[in-house]
């Protein structure tokens, strides 16, 4: 993997991260505050899901 392809995954990331915030301040100010609810093991199952639609996206490239 090349610097340029890295960097430009992390370029993407960070606008995707971005979006709900600059959109949607009040929304995002909620959903934050639910997941802060959650217990441990529902915000890692979260997490892994996470992963596991990740690593599909990079197999189908």
């Amino acid at each position: 993997m090349s610097t340029d392809t890295l960097l430009g995954a992390l370029g993407l990331v960070l606008i995707l991260e971005g979006l709900m915030p600059f959109l949607s301040p009040g929304g995002w100010r909620r959903m934050f505050a639910q997941i802060a609810e959650m217990r441990d093991g529902q915000i890692r199952f979260m997490g892994l899901i996470a992963i596991a639609i990740g690593l599909l996206l990079i197999s189908f490239i």
